[in-house]
């Protein structure tokens, strides 16, 4: 099965910007569209961004368009989430997962994320 591994987060101040990674380890991403999704303490996990496969095209969750980019090096098999402009309320951890229908994760575990904190 496919194995996303999460990496690139860390403990920011607002306003910063992060990049973080999403490299495949087992099953590749070839063929399948991508989604990065997040979990913030005592919520549930949200839906941020998705790429497509076959055109890159791109969806993002209102809450982080025009911050946020999402992007992949198919070649590299692997995953980018560009995250500027960053907000208190984008603390969460970060999962990315191949996705079915824009925004619907197509697994039935998730891997350990990578934390993202940004203080005020």
């Amino acid at each position: 099965q496919m194995q996303p591994v999460e990496s690139g987060g860390r403990s920011v101040q607002a306003g910063d910007s992060l990049r973080l990674t999403c490299a495949a380890y087992g099953r590749t991403f070839r063929g399948y569209n991508m989604g990065w999704f997040r979990q913030a303490p005592g919520k549930e996990r949200e839906f941020v961004s998705s790429i497509t496969w076959s055109e890159g095209t791109t969806h993002y969750a209102d809450s982080v368009q025009g911050r946020f980019t999402i992007s992949r090096d198919n070649a590299k098999n692997t995953v980018y989430l560009q995250m500027n402009s960053l907000k208190p309320e984008d603390t969460a951890v970060y999962y990315c997962a191949p996705v079915v229908r824009v925004s619907s994760p197509l697994i039935d575990s998730w891997g350990q994320g990578t934390q993202v904190t940004v203080s005020s």
